[in-house]
């Protein structure tokens, strides 16, 4: 028997026995949780947004016994995307290269998530019949996102230092104030 999987409402149980594959692409636009982060700075820097090349996503369940237990539903998941970001350094445009590639394991209910959560390696989901596999596209690109994006080389010379060139020798011909003490009270 074949199954026809949805990836908007998916049954990961279902997904997994079955050996289900799923993949496909979107616009970075449809993604909207993703936009809110994109596009203050990608609309300062001009991003033409339709221009960007589309989410990459593939999705593959499988079904796993371990020794002596019962089967466990796993998920391996690969993301590609390109985003605009700023670099913290030149603040001019970068394109960000995300990619994604884990594995997911589906357990009962967020009670046996949480306990288990600290204890493993993988990452744990709760089983659905109704899972949004976009949702965690989605997800998973947010966590990719970079916390401070820097080119490896800045197209641009950067300009390292704050200070004007007057500033050290304004700063050198100013009296210390103490000293002029200290030299009152020596003389005194």
């Amino acid at each position: 028997m074949t199954f026809l999987f949805s990836p908007t409402s998916l049954d990961t149980d279902a997904f997994a026995r079955e050996g289900g594959h799923l993949g496909g692409t979107a616009p970075v636009t449809s993604f909207n949780r993703l936009m809110d982060e994109l596009r203050e700075h990608g609309d300062a820097l001009g991003v033409d947004w339709a221009s960007l090349p589309p989410v990459q996503w593939s999705a593959r369940g499988e079904q796993r016994i371990p020794m002596g237990g019962e089967p466990q539903s796993w998920l391996f998941l690969e993301v590609t995307a390109t985003v605009p970001q700023s670099c913290q350094r030149c603040l001019n445009r970068l394109d960000e290269k995300l990619i994604v590639d884990y594995w997911f394991r589906f357990v009962a209910d967020e009670a046996t998530a949480d306990a288990q959560d600290d204890e493993m390696e993988e990452d744990l989901l709760v089983t659905s019949r109704q899972f949004d596999m976009l949702s965690l596209v989605e997800d998973e690109l947010l966590m990719a996102l970079p916390m401070v994006p820097l080119h490896d080389v800045c197209p641009v010379p950067v300009k390292m230092t704050v200070q004007d060139p007057d500033f050290v020798e304004a700063s050198e011909a100013k009296v210390n104030p103490f000293a002029t003490l200290a030299k009152l009270k020596s003389e005194g």
